[in-house]
């Protein structure tokens, strides 16, 4: 079977890709058995597969039946260990493919954040019945695929100069440029094992296929523990869980930072120029992360998350200037660069590594910021002298510059503006900052300018919706996080901003982020996260039947692993956009606690702040006090037993002791 024969298209569809990772990097792995996407050591690394950004240049690694097949895949129960299974009529194979990580060896009895990784990529291929013909592609990329790799045949595999190398005994295979393919028949009962890794093995034969088998069963043992230890006991457990081992994989470990999704130039509409770089962790995230993470009783993940955050916002400028997103390692220069040299994925140009908008005023920043501040005091965090230092002059920072525009929270690459959701989130910075800290010079009078500006400008006479910025009719769907905020939102401008929004906005289940020319080029899908949004405004609003038929019709939209996307095209359910992404997740696991929190208490318990709103959550779900505990104390209180299992040992090749931090 030839090259072009494996897919019906150069490109898998963005829905056919399954997610496996190590908490450092990621990989994508398509239906048909091809990685086409695979970062090491860090999400940011250029990628050692790029073919969904190119592909007739990009790298991948195809593991395949070469005859007619049909292809099933899940994730093994609790982890994030990808199995596909290819049945032909003389038999059938599967493939299992994960990233190794595990706890360290000196990680505490709860501790599942001090994590240990080799940066391999490791891909098992079984013969359960028959025998069927397979065929194995491997064509590493280099520079993003800049120019072609060179390969070299080694006695247990392929090595690359400048590259992975790749693990592969027993395996005979042909060079043909820069592709290494080898084509056989594989028996009942046999086993192929296949790892890529980031450094090639410079200490002579350490692999062997035992250590591999070691590895796997490590790391199966890791992520079933750390799913264990979830503390959401609630509707819709299997998505929450899914969306919780999905925020997982997407964090860093070394540093606790979570990136808003693991690739970079996927599309938001196909040969538009709408693509950009998602492998960075942003602060509007901030509230949410800390909130779900709360939800789902991740402790360790909540801490080493929320002291990543505030070492950025300490290392603010001059001005106390924060940015709206840092490097995973908290660096502050993202510079974006055009890559004329890729066609892009399905010829979407350009493809761009790195992002502009690093640098862009967004004033809501500060709201989310002083808002996650506010949620991990009332769950029992402390700051100390500094730290309280730098959140005061955070909030005196929009005391003195609320009245200035700014690109909104989508990033609008254009000329500022007031936006609204801005506006509001500066309203929210103030008003959290006098609950942690008290009344301070002039941010009661500020707060109080912020409403009666929005009242006079933000709202559409007659109608009485919120607007999407001052002056301007059109409308947003990121206003429909106001009733969530705390802020002073009558019910009528809610009930008419939902309908405005649904109206304005809305193509059936799903809603676009607005309608307004933004200074691009072209159109964009749906943004999921918006429909996940109006399933909470709904809730707010005392509407329960419509959010939970709502909120169930979206858990149906996942691809056929649980994963969502950035953005869907309203028409096809073709997903769009950088996959899979956080803030989706993120939206679904607080949806689902809502939901809950409804059913048992009603609508009034849906008002007020976050952290007014979490500890309702908690009450009906474990228990204040477990979580509250959990936060407070430096071990995880897990309601089962750790063991040794999930700590990886890889001896002499232990070369990183600090990687990922304690």
């Amino acid at each position: 079977m030839t090259e072009e024969q494996d897919r019906r298209s150069p490109y898998a569809p963005i829905r056919d890709y399954a997610l496996i990772g190590d908490c450092h990097g990621s990989a994508l792995v398509a239906r048909d058995g091809s990685i086409d996407w695979c970062s090491l050591v860090r999400f940011d690394a250029d990628p050692v597969f790029c073919r969904i950004l190119d592909a007739g240049k990009g790298g991948y690694f195809q593991i395949s039946a070469d005859e007619p097949a049909e292809s099933t895949r899940a994730y093994i129960h609790d982890t994030a260990i990808l199995q596909t299974c290819f049945t032909a009529a003389s038999g059938s194979v599967r493939v299992t493919d994960f990233m190794p990580v595990g706890r360290r060896p000196d990680a505490g009895e709860h501790d599942y954040v001090s994590l240990r990784a080799p940066y391999w990529l490791v891909r098992l291929l079984d013969c359960v019945d028959g025998a069927v013909d397979v065929r194995i592609r491997y064509r590493p990329s280099v520079e993003f695929a800049r120019a072609p790799a060179r390969l070299v045949k080694t006695g247990s595999g392929i090595s690359v100069p400048e590259g992975p190398a790749l693990f592969a005994p027993d395996v005979a295979f042909s060079l043909k440029g820069d592709v290494a393919e080898a084509g056989f028949p594989v028996q009942q009962g046999e086993r192929y094992c296949f790892v890529v890794m980031a450094e090639p093995d410079e200490d002579g034969p350490f692999m062997t296929k035992t250590l591999v088998d070691d590895v796997f069963r490590t790391t199966q043992a890791f992520w079933r523990e750390w799913a264990l230890d979830c503390h959401y006991r609630g509707p819709y457990q299997e998505a929450v869980l899914r969306s919780a081992l999905t925020l997982k994989l997407l964090t860093y470990a070394p540093t606790g930072a979570i990136v808003a999704a693991p690739t970079c130039s996927l599309p938001e509409a196909i040969g538009g120029e709408r693509n950009w770089d998602y492998r960075y962790c942003w602060l509007r995230d901030a509230t949410f992360t800390l909130y779900a993470l709360t939800v789902l009783g991740y402790s360790g993940e909540a801490r080493r998350f929320s002291d990543f955050l505030y070492e950025e916002c300490k290392g603010a400028g001059a001005g106390n200037v924060i940015q709206i997103m840092y490097g995973i390692n908290g660096e502050t220069t993202l510079t974006e660069t055009l890559f004329d040299h890729l066609e892009g994925y399905r010829k979407s140009r350009p493809v761009r590594n790195g992002n502009a908008a690093y640098d862009q005023e967004q004033l809501d920043a500060y709201g989310e910021v002083i808002a996650w501040a506010y949620l991990y005091q009332s769950l029992g965090g402390q700051f100390g002298r500094r730290e309280r230092e730098t959140l005061v002059l955070l909030a005196d920072y929009i005391k003195d510059h609320w009245q200035e525009g700014g690109q909104s929270i989508w990033e609008i690459r254009g000329p500022p503006r007031h936006y609204v959701y801005g506006k509001i989130m500066c309203w929210v910075a103030l008003d959290n900052a006098e609950r942690l800290f008290g009344v301070r010079e002039g941010w009661t009078s500020a707060r109080e300018q912020i409403l009666e500006a929005i009242e006079a400008h933000g709202l559409e006479p007659g109608k009485r919706y919120l607007r999407q910025a001052f002056g301007h009719p059109a409308t947003d769907a990121s206003l429909l996080l106001a009733p969530l905020v705390g802020f002073p939102l009558g019910e009528n401008v809610l009930q008419a901003t939902i309908e405005q929004i649904r109206q304005e906005l809305g193509q059936g289940d799903f809603l676009h982020r607005y309608k307004r020319h933004d200074y691009l080029a072209g159109q964009e899908g749906a943004f999921l996260i918006c429909s996940f949004w109006l399933v909470d405004a709904l809730l707010v609003a005392d509407r329960y039947p419509e959010a939970k038929a709502l909120y169930e019709r979206l858990l149906n939209k996942a691809n056929d692993v649980g994963l969502f996307s950035e953005e869907i095209d309203p028409d096809t359910g073709e997903f769009l956009g950088n996959f899979p992404q956080a803030f989706t997740h993120l939206a679904l696991i607080n949806n689902a606690a809502h939901l809950a929190l409804f059913s048992k208490e009603g609508a009034s318990a849906m008002q007020g702040t976050r952290a007014d709103r979490i500890h309702r959550v908690i009450e009906i779900m474990t228990g204040f006090q477990a979580h509250w505990a959990m936060l407070k104390e430096t071990g995880r209180k897990g309601a089962f037993r750790p063991t040794s299992a999930s700590k990886l040992e890889l001896g002499h090749r232990d070369r990183r002791p600090d990687d990922s931090g304690a």
